[in-house]
């Protein structure tokens, strides 16, 4: 499906489902923006705005291919942009999944491709429906705008995380269980698919304006200082976030480690009393005359001297911290 919206810089007023074949009528004067958005698409949508605007097949094939990797690349009049918006749902079996947003940004003009409804696009979208608020400052601003919704979609997944490795750290010493560890290799899964949608779009923000990344109207600069800001942040969380679970994941199976060789030393002591109460039984149950065999006295002296043995041993044990 594909929406458009254009803001008309000399009338300044808004236009909605503009004729695509008047696009380099629209974009002269250099004030207008139109913007093409194309969601739930089909190759054949793509391939027809592509031909529009002349897009390079390169560009076009990452569109349709999904990728993992956030970049940016500098074709001829334009640049191109792969984002990613991410969903958490920690109910789930992929408890966190990404929707991958393509961009086409170009001083009077943006196209966005994204499969599904993402949040930030829409909200944007349906304030120009209306208001040519997001429309005014140029493409660079749109962009910003659109990426800044997205980013701030990451907080509140940061914080649930947060939450989830306290919970883990305090479960981990109460219930010690296989379904913890579990928990802490789904935890590391989300944070490496955090780190690997975070970390490229940091560094494309951290270079506006150099020849690395794509030139920023002046005054829309702060506004990509602010968002680096963010990107940076969370960048940060993942960071410390990485180092606790990897921290408590070493801790828990240390923990075990320590129980089960705890059982282990009780086992063996239970063992060693065993067998030397076995080793006198098995003496005088081959048939070998006891003392006083005639007598219970005989077998009281038996009985007291293993009892006399035990109770050594388990001082011994004791002495030596075995216990």
């Amino acid at each position: 499906m594909i929406k458009t919206y254009y803001y008309d810089a000399r009338e300044n007023r808004m236009v909605h489902d503009v004729d695509l074949n008047r696009v380099s009528e629209m974009i002269q004067h250099e004030d207008s923006l139109l913007w093409i958005d194309i969601y739930n698409w089909s190759p054949y949508e793509i391939k027809a705005v592509a031909d529009v605007f002349g897009f390079h097949p390169l560009a076009v094939e990452d569109c349709i291919h999904e990728s993992q990797r956030s970049k940016v690349d500098r074709y001829d009049g334009y640049y191109f942009f792969e984002f990613h918006a991410l969903k958490y749902d920690e109910e789930s079996d992929n408890e966190i999944t990404s929707e991958q947003l393509n961009v086409f940004l170009s001083r009077n003009f943006i196209v966005t491709v994204h499969k599904n409804p993402i949040p930030s696009v829409g909200r944007i979208a349906a304030r120009s429906l209306h208001d040519p608020y997001y429309m005014t400052r140029g493409g660079d601003y749109l962009l910003y705008a659109i990426v800044d919704g997205i980013t701030d979609t990451y907080f509140p997944i940061m914080d649930r995380i947060a939450v989830r490795i306290d919970e883990l750290e305090d479960e981990m010493y109460e219930h010690p269980a296989l379904a913890i560890t579990e928990e802490f290799l789904a935890l590391r899964k989300t944070i490496v698919l955090l780190r690997r949608v975070v970390q490229p779009q940091r560094r494309i923000f951290a270079r506006v304006g150099t020849i690395h990344s794509f030139e920023v109207r002046h005054e829309n600069q702060p506004y990509y200082m602010d968002l680096t800001d963010h990107l940076e942040r969370i960048s940060d969380s993942i960071e410390v976030f990485d180092d606790l679970t990897s921290g408590a994941l070493a801790t828990y199976s240390s923990l075990g480690t320590a129980k089960t060789n705890e059982t282990m030393r009780v086992l063996t002591v239970i063992t060693t009393l065993t067998a030397s109460l076995t080793f006198i039984t098995g003496i005088f149950g081959m048939n070998v005359p006891l003392p006083m065999q005639k007598s219970w006295w005989g077998t009281g002296m038996v009985a007291l001297v293993m009892v006399l043995l035990t109770v050594v041993m388990l001082y011994v044990f004791r002495r030596r911290k075995w216990l």
